[in-house]
């Protein structure tokens, strides 16, 4: 039989670092509390997104203020809630998190974590609706039929979720998704080329008209997974090195049969209509193969 488990014991606050080395305290460890509030939220159905606000001093302060949005402990069955960040935070550098709510208004769980003598240490939270009730995405729907499989590209430079079929991948140059289809992606992510830093090859989804998800870095996850709420366009923004050494370029289709592209870097990719994002291609070209072209 297992043994039991013993109750976490509680952390109270300590003297300064050092003050308790070598005296059997805390080994030197400082403890700052700090000041957690919850907040109930009631949200009619539709999907949400939800952001806590640039901080100018989050750089300094770990983070904070930090925020967790969650369903509450009884609530959950109408609750769908998909982070930009694998770890559930909502940190003040403007991370944003996807709530989408199901047939009933219902309660998200709102836990913010901030500095308690931090000048304008509370978050600053907006919430936008991106889709209302009636644009949500049947859960009945039937599912398309899954499309032929395909031989894996030599490289994977691309990967995204698609509808009914969940994780595919393809290298630059190449379509990612299947034009046609009518099945969307819900998120992706890119892998840099080599030596090329990922914090100098960022992208965005588009999630309305004229909003779209905060910037993630390049072998990030940027989207939802089995939430089947579709990205309508998407955002690619080249710097540093990887400006110096490459030219991007970019097209979509979408579903119904719209397309756009190719646009440049830093350039939005998106359906006049704003459709379901279905298919991607992103072309890099390394700098000076024109010109090298061109003198033969």
């Amino acid at each position: 039989m297992a043994a039991p488990v013993p109750a976490p014991a509680s952390v109270q606050p300590g003297p300064q670092a050092g003050s308790g080395a070598g005296q059997g305290g805390n080994g030197g460890a400082q403890v700052d509390e700090l000041k957690v509030t919850g907040h109930l939220m009631t949200l009619p159905p539709g999907l949400f997104c939800i952001i806590n606000e640039t901080n100018p001093g989050a750089a300094r302060n770990n983070g904070m203020p930090g925020v967790r949005i969650s369903p509450p402990p009884a609530g959950s069955a109408n609750v769908e809630i998909s982070g930009f960040r694998g770890d559930g935070w909502l940190s003040a550098d403007g991370d944003a998190t996807l709530v989408r709510i199901r047939k009933k208004p219902s309660q998200i769980l709102v836990t913010i974590y901030q500095l308690p003598h931090e000048a304008d240490a509370a978050p600053r939270l907006q919430v936008r609706q991106l889709l209302g009730a009636n644009e949500l995405p049947a859960d009945n729907a039937p599912a398309a039929a899954a499309a032929p499989a395909t031989p894996a590209p030599a490289q994977v430079n691309l990967m995204a979720h698609i509808q009914s079929r969940g994780d595919v991948g393809a290298a630059f140059g190449e379509y990612l998704g299947e034009r046609g289809s009518n099945n969307w992606i819900e998120g992706f992510a890119v892998n840099p080329p080599e030596g090329v830093s990922p914090a100098n090859f960022t992208y965005q989804a588009v999630l309305g008209r004229g909003w779209l998800s905060p910037w993630v870095e390049a072998g990030q996850y940027c989207g939802s997974r089995g939430m089947a709420l579709p990205l309508l366009g998407l955002r690619i923004r080249l710097g540093g090195e990887a400006a110096e050494q490459y030219e991007i370029s970019y097209s979509a289709s979408f579903v119904g049969g719209a397309t756009a592209g190719p646009v440049g870097n830093d350039e939005t990719c998106e359906a006049d209509t704003l459709a379901p994002l279905e298919a991607i291609q992103i072309v890099l070209t390394p700098r000076g193969r024109k010109g090298a072209r061109g003198r033969k």
